[in-house]
This record gives structure tokens, C-alpha cells and sequence, in this order.
């Protein structure tokens, strides 16, 4: 028997078994996928929970032993009156108020990039000495920087006379002189005692625009921090 088929009807048939399997392909992809894909996306986040777990707790634990490690820091902050002329960085007059050499623990840091501030000033230090660099006290503080400012919280009671802690710790806003200055100070790390010299300035933008500094240890508040045009930068 001879069976005769039409070419347009043959065209067609070949057609919707194509896309009958191309849906069969679909469908069973489909189903891989709910089967599969939600299993590796849990495993992923159990193994990237690990890792930034292990992670956080290797770092939390080197920063003890740096803390640690480091000691206390005896001596305060040397402050004297200077005769240096003021002079201009970009449209920035630098206003030399006192030569400043600090040796101190640095207690945290933070890193700035953006604002008015951040064009002179791309990283702000917690530094502590005295009893604020005693890691007897620091452990029972939690120590914070944000927004340019820098707090200490604690637990119950104060390890010390919170005014001791303001006395003895300040946040520092710091001008690098130089890119050499600026690398050595953006690789320094919580926990390392560091030397920094320069002076204390104020500044003032061709605009208006004006940022003072703190000229004693012992303020809290707006206008507290210590605003420093870093020329040299020692770690121990």
C-alpha cells in the first residue's frame, strides 16, 4: 500500500514534535532546577556562613592578641605653641594652631570617602593612652567610629571614671602631608601602637567652608576631635 503525504502536512508534524520536545526539554529543566538550585543556594550560604564565621572569629582574635601584645601606653600627648604660617592645599587654607606629637594605641579606624571633609581627611583614628590603652579596660568597652565622631559604650559599670576616658583617648581627624603619609596611615590597623607628628590646624575652604580643632584633652562633643596635619607616622 502506498501511502501519500503532503509535504506541508509532513513540514508541520515535524514542527510540533520539535516543539513538543523542546517543552519536554523545558519541563524537565524546569524540574531540575526546583529540585536542585534551592539545595546548592542553601549549601552555598551554609559554606559562605562558615567561612565569614571563621573568618570574623580568626580576625576578633587577632586583634586580641594585637591588643594585647602592644601594651599600655604611658605617656600623653605633647602639645606646644607654634609659629608656623599658614599655607593653602587646593582651595584649603591650613591653619597652623600647635605642634602635636602623639604616641597612643590606636583603639579603632575608619575610613572616609566622601563629603567635604573626606578631600583633606580620609581616615579618622580612636586614640587611646593612659588607662584608655590598658587592655584590662578596653575589654570591657565597646568601642565605635561613625560620622566623624568616635564612643565608647561598656556594660553595667564603667571599667573607669568616664571622665578618665574622655581624658585620656580622643578622636583624630588626620591631613596625610603627602601620599607617603597617607599609605602609612591607611595601613594601619586597631590594636598597633603608632606615633604620629605634624601639628593641629584649622582649616578654612576659598567658600567659607571652615573646620576647627580640639586644642585640649579633656572636651566632649561637637568640636571635640583633634583635627591633625600628619607629617610623620611611626608604628611600633
Amino acid at each position: 500500500m502506498t501511502v501519500l503525504v503532503n509535504a506541508r502536512t509532513l513540514g508541520w508534524a515535524v514542527v510540533l514534535k520539535a516543539k513538543a520536545l523542546n517543552n519536554a526539554v523545558r519541563v524537565l529543566f524546569l524540574s531540575w532546577i526546583a529540585l536542585v538550585f534551592p539545595k546548592s543556594i542553601k549549601t552555598w550560604l551554609v559554606v559562605v556562613a562558615i567561612a565569614i564565621g571563621g573568618w570574623y572569629f580568626v580576625h576578633h582574635r587577632t586583634l586580641e592578641r594585637r591588643m594585647l601584645a602592644s601594651g599600655p601606653v604611658g605617656e600623653a600627648p605633647v602639645q606646644q605653641s607654634t609659629r608656623e604660617k599658614a599655607f593653602d592645599v587646593g582651595g584649603f587654607r591650613i591653619q597652623p594652631v600647635a605642634s602635636y606629637d602623639i604616641r597612643a594605641k590606636v583603639l579603632s579606624t575608619e575610613r572616609y570617602r566622601m563629603g567635604r571633609e573626606a578631600e583633606l581627611s580620609p581616615v579618622d583614628f580612636a586614640l587611646g593612652w593612659g588607662p584608655m590603652s590598658d587592655q584590662a579596660v578596653l575589654s570591657q568597652l565597646q568601642i565605635s567610629q561613625g560620622g566623624r565622631w568616635y564612643e565608647y559604650r561598656w556594660d553595667n559599670q564603667p571599667p573607669i571614671e568616664p571622665g578618665m576616658m574622655a581624658r585620656h583617648s580622643a578622636n583624630t581627624h588626620l591631613i596625610p602631608a603627602n601620599s607617603s603619609v597617607k599609605k602609612d596611615l591607611l595601613n594601619i590597623e586597631r590594636g598597633q601602637v603608632v606615633r604620629l607628628r605634624g601639628m593641629l590646624v584649622n582649616v578654612e575652604h576659598t567658600d567659607g567652608w571652615k573646620w576647627f580643632t580640639s586644642t585640649t584633652r579633656d572636651d566632649t562633643g561637637g568640636g571635640a576631635c583633634e583635627l591633625m596635619w600628619v607629617t610623620e607616622v611611626v608604628v611600633e
